[in-house]
């Protein structure tokens, strides 16, 4: 009985280290907005914010001409560039666009998110570096895949 209990209190000791804190939330919840409204706003120094240096986006994607599919990739450095354009007449996104954040886990250093937009969806992999939470990982897709 004694070592149930030993146990179970090193096992709580350990998951109460790792656990987050209510402004990590709020942090990585942030840093998801900044990577979605940066599009939104045309403001690429909010998505240099969000995004790792060394951030990757994927996507699956169709070849029209030979209607394979292929694993396509963006880096933070085109997405910097994207903000800076992609919505600038304001036609991009409805009058109030959908920004669902929903954090899936967050363990120590490391947080899985799913954003969902209007149209598509992002999987993300966000680290805590020196005390900041970046986005180093993306996975997207459209709701309709046959856009893609």
């Amino acid at each position: 009985m004694l070592k149930i209990a030993l146990v179970s209190g090193i096992s709580l000791l350990m998951y109460q280290t790792n656990a987050q804190s209510k402004q990590d939330s709020l942090d990585i919840k942030q840093v998801a907005l900044d990577y979605l409204e940066a599009q939104h706003n045309v403001n690429p120094k909010q998505f240099e914010r969000a995004a790792h240096p060394r951030m990757v986006k994927r996507t699956f994607w169709k070849n029209k001409a030979t209607n394979k599919e292929y694993l396509r990739e963006t880096f933070t450095d085109f997405m910097v560039i994207l903000s800076e354009f992609y919505n600038s007449n304001g036609d991009k996104f409805p009058k109030n666009p959908k920004k669902e954040v929903v954090i899936l886990d967050i363990y120590d250093k490391t947080a899985s998110v799913k954003l969902i937009a209007d149209e598509w969806i992002d999987y993300m992999h966000i680290v805590k570096i020196n005390g900041t939470w970046k986005i180093v990982n993306v996975l997207w897709q459209f709701n309709d895949s046959s856009k893609h």
